[in-house]
C-alpha cells in the first residue's frame, strides 16, 4: 500500500523563543554549516558525513516539493536574536494518522531546550492531525531520548537503524505519543 502523498501549505508554528517555519532556500548555508558537523550527522539517520556537495540543496528541494510525505521546518530564532536556523524538526507521514518526528539542533544550542520547546510546539499546533506520533533515537543519545519522554512519549522498544554518517546500524530507542 502506498501513502497518499497531499500537497498543503505548511503552517508556522510559534514556539516561545522561536518558530517553526518551513525550509527556504536562503537556509543553504547554515544547514550546510550545521548539518555538516559529524556531531550532527552522526545522531541522524540520514545526514551523511562528510556532507556531499549539494546535499543541501536537495535537502531543501525536498523540503519544498508539494508532493512531499514529509513536512520540514526550520526552527527560526531571529526575531528573538538568536540564530535563524537552530535546527531542524520534521513530521513524516505514516499510515493511519500516524507520524514519525525527527529533529536535530545545531551543538551550539544543545542543553537550552530548543529540541524540547520544538517537540512541543509541533505536537501542540499537531499539522499532520495525527493521532499516533512515533519517534527513535540512537542509545548513545540520551538527551534526545529525554526531550521525547519529556514530551510524553512512551518508550515502545529496542530496535536498530542505518546511519548514513557512521556507515552502519546503530542500536536505537523506540517511542510513540498518543495524540486526542
Amino acid at each position: 500500500m502506498t501513502l497518499e502523498m497531499i500537497s498543503h501549505p505548511q503552517p508556522i508554528i510559534q514556539a516561545t523563543r522561536f518558530v517553526l517555519r518551513p525550509v527556504r532556500g536562503s537556509d543553504a548555508g547554515l544547514l550546510r554549516l550545521f548539518a555538516g558537523d559529524e556531531r550532527v550527522a552522526r545522531f541522524t539517520r540520514s545526514i551523511p558525513h562528510p556532507l556531499p556537495p549539494g546535499a543541501t540543496e536537495a535537502f531543501i528541494k525536498r523540503a519544498q516539493d508539494p508532493q512531499r510525505s514529509e513536512d520540514v521546518w526550520v526552527m527560526d530564532g531571529a526575531a528573538d536574536g538568536l540564530s535563524e536556523v537552530l535546527g531542524v524538526i520534521a513530521l513524516d507521514r505514516m499510515e493511519r494518522a500516524q507520524s514519525e518526528v525527527g529533529y536535530w539542533v545545531a551543538p551550539a544550542f544543545w542543553n537550552t531546550g530548543i529540541a524540547s520547546e520544538a517537540v512541543a510546539a509541533l505536537i501542540e499546533a499537531n499539522p499532520q492531525r495525527c493521532k499516533t506520533i512515533f519517534a527513535e533515537v540512537f542509545q548513545d543519545n540520551p538527551g534526545s531520548a529525554r526531550v521525547l519522554t519529556n514530551a510524553g512519549f512512551e518508550y515502545l522498544g529496542d530496535a536498530e537503524a542505518y546511519s548514513v554518517a557512521r556507515g552502519g546500524k546503530v542500536a536505537t530507542w523506540t517511542y510513540l505519543r498518543k495524540l486526542g
